[in-house]
């Protein structure tokens, strides 16, 4: 059986979470060229001028101490309007004066306590861009999510009216979508996002308003559409979203900036998490070149950058090179005096080493690192994880189990405040666990591990790969009925957050039928079969292994039907397969051939007696999860936390 590195699936915090005080900022200045009302005169239109003040700070007024807004503003206007105005200038002024003083405010207080005075002197339409401008900033700081999306509606339905497309109206969407991610209300999230996108990119097919003036409001809405599809576990639309952010900054800022290093360090680290680690390497060599250039061989950034790396090149399997990014990513992170980074890149070092089988050299740096932890820490933990997968490797299997002991002591108590890095520490230790044959115990935990992830809408996608799991455990077990439950769940769940395409869903496929042969359902065997097969072929290529042996599968399933005919034609396309590989599959061959010839003795009607009923259970990556792949578990550091 192929068992799973856990340098291939180590931790990656969430890679595209924005923060909203980002994209406000952004949103904010890009208002701060507008009005705070609409003009009073009702015949001018709504859209704003162009400017192009966007992500700079507009030169505003000397600010007004809101302490004296009321007696300066407010309560001398009687005074200060001289007797000789007319009650249509004194209101024009008046308002003048409500729209300098919002403008002047700081605070979201300050901002609160000028409008109201402004309700009773404008009407809704005048104040939209004010609620604009209150909703923003109370996302902007994350306070009182629920006003900040009522300010939002108030705003959307004065600017979504007439069909009539502007700037205002996209940013309005953009709030509604951010707050609303925010939540958690996910599915309104999308809606709001998706219909901001369209409105913009409208607004610059039109012409109507300038490339800038989009831009920066675009590339908001790209990274708020990242953070809410990764969110419902739609990884693979997620990336294409976080691609376009990058495009939009490669437009916008310097070539050389450290912003764009970490745009690209963005997009390396969403790679890593779907486990497409050649597709990670150049983006994150792009980071590490741009800030190698700007901030010197000596920065943080650098170091974040090498310490990806590593994880990139382990999921290459390159693990000398893995080990000597991680090597000088400590020494920059030591010069730091960064304690807590270094502990953990020294985590990654040993699990490094045991994936190259230096397993005494791993022991010893981990018994180095264990004296620099809390005895309650989760870093503790995870020394003692790496400690028993070394000790796994060597076959002292009582020493491993005592160490998961402890590292699930740790654990237990850190479940309520962190589910998700947990979660991640039992997935690993549940294979420790498979490593010596207890099964139950792996089973056990897995289960414990799904009803942790299922409270997180974020991490469906992880319950999708620990459903394949237990199924897979289930099954080899002989829990086949108890199996299928949870496969059929992991296959849809895999589907929605990494497309219906991706090998993980061939992989539990593939198992799912064998449940199902198992079970005496061939057809219902031979139809899943079926889509294992296409999606092996279209995945991994249909001379892949996995590929071969989905064919062959598909062959046992028609031959359990009585379709003969079918299951030859498709043992027959496994042999050409087969003979491919050469001199290294010559067991693979020759068996291939011995089912050929008891295929046809049985469609010949001369049969040996022998009865083609149970599939064998996949031998390269059952349910996704082989020796060098865990779909569905984050990727980025089990040691936790590449950046």
């Amino acid at each position: 059986m192929r068992r799973v590195s856990s340098l291939a699936a180590p931790h990656l915090e969430e890679y595209t979470r924005t923060s909203f005080s980002l994209i406000s900022k952004d949103f904010i200045s890009r208002l701060s060229s507008l009005p705070c009302t609409t003009s009073i005169n009702t015949n001018e239109p709504l859209s704003p001028q162009p400017s192009n003040t966007h992500l700079k700070s507009c030169k505003k007024t000397q600010a007004l101490l809101f302490s004296n807004v009321k007696t300066q503003t407010f309560n001398t206007l009687a005074d200060q309007n001289p007797p000789q105005l007319s009650s249509r200038q004194r209101k024009i002024r008046e308002k003048s004066q409500l729209e300098e003083a919002f403008e002047s405010a700081k605070t979201i207080q300050e901002m609160l306590q000028v409008f109201q005075e402004m309700e009773t002197n404008f009407d809704e339409r005048e104040l939209s861009l004010a609620c604009l401008r209150i909703g923003l900033k109370l996302d902007q700081e994350g306070e009182d999510l629920e006003k900040a999306l009522s300010f939002a509606n108030r705003a959307l339905k004065v600017l979504d009216t007439n069909d009539k497309l502007s700037l205002p109206l996209a940013m309005t969407l953009q709030l509604l979508g951010s707050a609303c991610y925010s939540l958690k209300r996910f599915n309104d999230s999308l809606g709001y996002l998706n219909r901001a996108n369209r409105v913009l990119g409208q607004l610059e097919k039109d012409g109507s308003c300038s490339a800038e003036d989009i831009r920066p409001i675009l590339h908001a809405v790209q990274l708020e559409l990242c953070n809410t599809k990764t969110a419902m576990g739609r990884r693979e639309e997620a990336l294409a979203n976080l691609r376009k952010s990058l495009e939009l900054k490669e437009m916008t800022l310097e070539s050389d900036s450290k912003e764009l290093g970490n745009a690209n360090r963005d997009v390396a680290e969403a790679y890593v998490a779907i486990l497409h680690f050649k597709e990670a390497l150049p983006f994150c060599l792009k980071a590490l070149d741009i800030h190698k250039a700007k901030l010197g061989l000596n920065s943080v950034e650098v170091a974040h950058d090498r310490r990806l790396l590593g994880v990139i090149y382990t999921g290459l399997e390159e693990h000398e090179k893995a080990l000597e990014q991680n090597q000088l990513s400590q020494r920059v992170l030591k010069n730091w005096g960064l304690d807590t980074d270094l502990l953990r890149a020294e985590i990654d070092a040993a699990n490094m080493q045991i994936a190259l089988g230096r397993y005494d050299e791993a022991i010893n740096t981990l018994k180095a690192v264990v004296q620099q932890t809390g005895k309650e820490s989760e870093d503790r933990a995870m020394v003692f994880i790496s400690m028993a997968k070394a000790l796994c490797n060597q076959e002292k299997y009582m020493d491993a189990e005592k160490c998961l002991e402890i590292a699930c002591g740790i654990l237990g108590k850190k479940e309520k405040v962190s589910p998700v890095e947990v979660s991640e520490a039992y997935m690993e230790i549940s294979m420790l666990y498979e490593t010596m044959d207890k099964f139950e115990a792996a089973i056990s935990l897995l289960k414990r591990t799904l009803a942790m992830l299922e409270k997180l809408p974020q991490e469906q996608h992880s319950v999708g790969s620990v459903s394949a799991r237990v199924g897979w455990l289930l099954l080899l077990t002989g829990g086949v009925q108890n199996a299928i439950p949870f496969l059929e769940d992991a296959a849809e769940r895999l589907k929605e957050s990494f497309g219906s395409k991706h090998y993980a869903v061939g992989y539990v496929y593939n198992n799912l039928g064998a449940a199902y042969l198992e079970l005496d359902r061939p057809q219902s065997a031979a139809q899943v079969f079926a889509y294992a097969k296409d999606i092996m072929d279209v995945s991994l290529g249909p001379h892949h292994t996995d590929s071969i042996e989905a064919c062959q599968n598909l062959s046992k399933a028609y031959a359990a039907m009585g379709s003969y005919h079918l299951a030859i034609n498709f043992q027959e396309k496994a042999i050409e397969a087969w003979e491919g590989h050469g001199p290294s599959a010559v067991d693979e061959l020759k068996e291939a051939h011995r089912l050929l010839e008891q295929l046809k003795k049985k469609a010949s009607g001369i049969s040996d007696g022998s009865v083609m009923k149970a599939l064998p259970l996949a031998n390269s990556s059952e349910a996704g999860f082989s020796s060098n792949s865990q779909v569905g578990i984050p990727v980025i550091e089990r040691q936790r936390s590449a950046t």
